[in-house]
């Protein structure tokens, strides 16, 4: 079974990447078992395009054979493909390895739910931090205390990352 997994450098010590049209690589993992059995790193092509970073990234995905998808979030666009291809989108966090290890023993759960009517996929209610200094548009009808909320959510998100690198670098200065 393969696993393809949005990271931000690639490999089973990277993070899971908050965005997955967008990210800068993909993990693609071979599962036998509950035994990883094989890794590639491959650059996401489609990160920095101007348009259709999502279609073009969720066509690679579905070119790429793999039954499982794990991303902090997925846009509507990519979630439609990997949806009709039966590609199972796993919302998820933290180091790629743990999470890969995690969905294997059935603790992760498909991040979507629906296809809601107009043919938009809502993945989860938060859309991810602006990359890029770019900001997202915020869905229309988005409360100013659905706002906070998720700017929060964003915040908590980021700290745990910013946590996370500071711990891996201290590792890497030993």
């Amino acid at each position: 079974m393969k696993i393809l997994v949005a990271t931000n450098a690639g490999g089973l010590e990277d993070s899971v990447s908050p965005v997955f049209g967008r990210c800068q690589s993909y993990t693609i993992v071979e599962i036998d078992g509950d035994e990883i059995k094989n890794v590639e790193i491959v650059q996401n092509q489609f990160a920095n395009a101007v348009h259709g970073a999502g279609i073009q990234a969720g066509q690679f995905v579905v070119g790429k054979g793999v039954k499982a998808a794990i991303a902090g979030n997925f846009g509507p666009n990519v979630a439609s493909i990997l949806q009709q291809a039966g590609i199972e989108m796993i919302l998820s966090q933290g180091k790629v390895k743990d999470v890969i290890e995690k969905y294997v023993r059935g603790e992760l759960k498909t991040g979507i739910s629906s296809m809601p009517q107009r043919g938009i996929v809502r993945t989860r209610k938060v859309p991810p931090p602006p990359m890029h200094g770019h900001q997202m548009p915020l869905p229309s009808r988005m409360s100013r205390k659905e706002e906070i909320a998720m700017l929060e959510e964003q915040l908590n998100k980021m700290e745990d990352m910013l946590k996370d690198i500071k711990k891996r670098i201290e590792e890497l200065k030993k």
